[in-house]
């Protein structure tokens, strides 16, 4: 029922309404923009992020509304994707899954706040001017998953340190893509020991990349952060039980699902920041303002169960400091 305003006429006992009802701020909009797709490790980010908007004060379908756009893995449809959130009109934009998302974003206005979630860095990408002061209006969390492959492919050869051959699989699409490649032949150099680096950026291509790695004598596989790459998880942990390949990924989830080995940050955290940043927005926070933040702790994931179905023994040294432990 809509309420109606009544004013009183002094001297009078008469009550007239007004020809018009209260007018109703409308609720706030955010658009969120992904390069993923819907699933489980997506639904958790979700939830993630709704915390941190909840922590701000804005309660998801109360006093804030949601609107997703997902480009499952096509990184091609994302400029659309984003003109069409510009075009609601949204208050605020929350990109994520690698760079591409936000210079999506960022292509298609200049005037709606933008926080990103990506693994790249933001200043290399052209996102930021600087970390401190992003200028514009783009800020967000940079999650630094891109910086860690040197990192990973050490963690996988201190479980398989007879390895002569490891596979790299990576996604040519992925804005990361150059710098992963080269970090991992430099530590492998280092390391000692030969790089595959096998390009994949669909179901099919994934599947002939590991069976190449396999044909090739790889003896581990290491699977770079990258958004399609992550949604890929259980088709990838299927494939390396299948040919006994020990294998490190980025995101812990694929060691929850059945994986061997993660390393990298706890991405559900950067969402939930995200979140706070993105409340702050809302609440006329300017995203210059506001300094992109990065984690300042790693978590290190490992499946006993899985290492045993491969005959691996952990370093004792290498469970004592792993976060989290699964037997």
């Amino acid at each position: 029922m809509k309420r109606r305003e009544f004013i009183t006429v002094l001297g009078s006992a008469v009550a007239w309404p007004l020809a018009a009802p209260a007018q109703q701020t409308p609720i706030p909009v955010i658009g969120f923009l992904s390069s993923g797709s819907h699933d489980a490790l997506w639904g958790g980010f979700i939830a993630a992020f709704r915390q941190g908007l909840n922590e701000s004060g804005f309660v998801d379908g109360q006093n804030v509304l949601i609107e997703f756009r997902w480009a499952d893995g096509q990184y091609d449809r994302l400029p659309k994707l984003a003109a069409d959130l510009v075009n609601l009109p949204t208050a605020v934009i929350l990109a994520a899954g690698g760079s591409d998302p936000a210079r999506a974003a960022k292509a298609a206005t200049a005037a709606i706040p933008i926080a990103f979630v990506s693994a790249s860095d933001p200043v290399k990408t052209g996102l930021v001017s600087s970390l401190n002061r992003p200028e514009g209006n783009v800020t967000g969390v940079s999650l630094l998953g891109t910086a860690l492959e040197a990192k990973r492919l050490e963690l996988l050869h201190d479980l398989v340190p007879k390895a002569s051959t490891i596979a790299a699989l990576i996604n040519p699409s992925y804005a990361g893509a150059k710098t992963q490649s080269q970090e991992l032949q430099a530590a492998a150099t280092q390391l000692r020991v030969k790089a595959l680096l096998l390009m994949a950026s669909s179901e099919r291509e994934v599947d002939a990349a590991v069976a190449s790695a396999v044909q090739q004598g790889a003896d581990g596989l290491l699977v770079t952060q990258d958004p399609f790459l992550n949604n890929r998880r259980e088709q990838l942990i299927e494939l390396a039980k299948r040919h006994s390949l020990p294998a490190i990924y980025s995101v812990r989830e694929a060691v929850t699902a059945g994986g061997l080995i993660s390393y990298g940050t706890h991405f559900a955290d950067g969402f939930r920041q995200a979140g706070i940043y993105v409340g702050k927005m809302l609440k006329g926070a300017k995203p210059a303002d506001l300094p992109v933040l990065q984690p300042t702790k790693f978590e290190l994931v490992i499946n006993l169960k899985t290492a045993k179905s491969l005959g691996l023994l952990v370093p004792l040294i290498m469970q004592m400091t792993a976060d989290e432990v699964i037997e």
